[in-house]
């Protein structure tokens, strides 16, 4: 018998729970007016929208999904890789304060100062321009979240396996990727979200042109749309609702 769940768990959950509540209830609304503490009305029209032909909200999904999904990718390979080289290099703490770098100025600012090399490139305005634009920031990341996966632990597996006749690549097939997966699962779970909420990179790299969910999120609320930017909103938290789920359900009780 599970026992009941302490009283500060229960407001905890409701705080939490209460601004998704709201958003879903303005995404249904209309005609809220002072002085009605509720709509006058609720519809499903703002919901039926996303699946009519070529509108915006339908098109800044696919963009922000295709962007999240391309730089998690990236960075989880790439950072991966890159961390085992640097987790048992002599140097590893100056090369992981470099990873840290990014970090060090807010997105806009740093957006600011890498705007003028990407004009230069011609990359400016483009899909792939926000792509390398948060990689630069998601990458770091990757390497810093996968370095503590390198450790002696680590080696002495490998080592184990080239004492009894396997070769390098043996060790890492057979022994350390199968072992890494749960964490590559999740390093690509936040990559995926760093990209999926990034705001100042897109903004100002992709000038406005590259129409990404968080984008469209500003750019209701500068109209005055709340209908509409809650039900970006809205779309905007689902998918890490949906990853914290299948992590919780498929990866952290192997991982345990």
């Amino acid at each position: 018998m599970r026992k009941p769940l302490p009283v500060a768990l229960w407001i905890v959950a409701t705080l939490c729970i209460i601004p998704v509540v709201i958003l879903v209830m303005l995404s249904l609304s209309q005609q809220w007016m002072y002085p009605f503490v509720l709509p006058k009305k609720y519809t499903a029209e703002a919901w039926l929208y996303i699946f009519e032909g070529d509108n915006k909200i339908a098109q800044s999904i696919l963009t922000s999904a295709g962007i999240a999904l391309s730089v998690a990718t990236l960075a989880t390979a790439m950072g991966f890789f890159s961390s085992r080289v640097i987790a048992y290099h002599r140097h590893k703490r100056p090369l992981l304060l470099l990873a840290y770098l990014p970090f060090v100025l807010s997105p806009v600012i740093f957006a600011v100062c890498i705007k003028y090399y990407f004009i230069i490139l011609g990359l400016a305005g483009t899909f792939w321009g926000v792509i390398l634009a948060q990689l630069i920031i998601a990458y770091p990341y990757s390497i810093i979240f996968f370095t503590s996966f390198w450790n002696l632990r680590m080696q002495q597996y490998q080592s184990l396996v080239n004492t009894l006749g396997g070769s390098h690549a043996q060790a890492f097939k057979k022994v350390l990727l199968p072992m890494a997966i749960p964490m590559l699962i999740t390093g690509f779970f936040q990559c995926f979200l760093i990209s999926w909420f990034e705001y100042g990179l897109t903004l100002i790299i992709g000038f406005g042109k590259v129409q990404s969910l968080t984008i469209k999120v500003f750019q209701y609320l500068t109209e005055a749309n709340i209908f509409y930017a809650a039900l970006s909103c809205c779309l905007l938290i689902l998918p890490p609702i949906v990853l914290l789920w299948v992590n919780k359900k498929f990866i952290y009780h192997k991982t345990v």
